[in-house]
């Protein structure tokens, strides 16, 4: 027996063949959702997915080539699945995209608000035409954020701003929907490798960050963490929570400082000197 049985539930999640949007995927469907998954042309391994489900006994999923900053994309996806699907009741928006702001020089309007388009107003978008197609709402809408808004990245500008964005939608959503029976929440992810993060850091950031801080890839969140927190939200367990930004980074950030750096370093120093 399943301890989370999401059997006879549907859940959306676009950009749902990558990254945290499949871990999300997988955890859901290994609960015993049926998943629907938008993908990005060209951004999809589709036997690859589909044998990830297997492994997890999950159901197999529906996939949709459907760009979430086209409303046309988004609307044949509602028709397309009201054919198929008696609702959603589970929607991740998962989707990210932004170009690199490196320095004020580089700041663009049609470029933040194409961010926008593909990373904040989804939320808002893909909700209100589930509600248009199937005559309800999600019971659960989950937003997927970023330390952006309270932490400073190099080339992460329009990210950060996306995501600042995304959080007063969650919070605002929550209070329209709430005598919809409906909970809104985003999760602020810390650090995870995925093809987003080195798109904008590079994967050489990973070696760095073992040469000079001694830390793995093993000792940060990765896309399961992830999939697992978005499962917990859509579990019916944690209904008391709504309007929420939680953040899920280990507590990473905390110790992430100038100071700690310094520490470090002057104790690898002792170190190497008693040698």
């Amino acid at each position: 027996m399943k301890m989370i049985d999401l059997s006879g539930k549907t859940a959306l999640i676009t950009g749902g063949t990558g990254g945290i949007g499949l871990a999300s995927a997988l955890n859901l469907g290994a609960a015993g959702a049926q998943t629907v998954l938008t993908f990005k042309w060209g951004s999809s391994k589709e036997g690859e997915v589909l044998e990830f489900f297997e492994r997890c006994d999950a159901p197999k999923p529906m996939l949709f080539e459907a760009d979430v900053s086209r409303e046309e994309d988004t609307v044949s996806l509602m028709n397309s699945l009201k054919d198929l699907v008696n609702g959603i009741d589970i929607f991740v928006s998962n989707v990210g995209f932004a170009l690199k702001a490196e320095t004020l020089d580089d700041y663009r309007k049609k470029s933040l608000y194409k961010t926008f388009d593909y990373s904040s107003w989804p939320i808002i978008d893909y909700t209100k035409r589930i509600k248009e197609g199937f005559g309800r709402y999600p019971r659960y809408v989950v937003g997927i954020s970023s330390n952006g808004p309270d932490h400073y990245y190099r080339g992460y500008d329009y990210v950060a701003a996306s995501k600042a964005l995304l959080e007063f939608f969650t919070r605002y959503l929550a209070v329209h929907l709430y005598q919809e029976d409906c909970r809104v929440n985003s999760v602020r992810f810390g650090m995870v490798k995925t093809a987003s993060f080195s798109a904008i850091f590079g994967d050489e950031y990973f070696r760095w960050l073992k040469d000079s801080r001694g830390v793995d890839e093993s000792d940060l969140l990765s896309t399961e963490d992830c999939g697992k927190v978005v499962l917990a939200l859509c579990s019916g367990l944690l209904d008391a929570m709504n309007g929420q930004i939680i953040e899920a980074d280990l507590g990473l950030p905390f110790v992430d400082n100038v100071m700690t750096d310094y520490i470090n370093m002057r104790n690898r120093e002792i170190q190497e000197s008693d040698l």
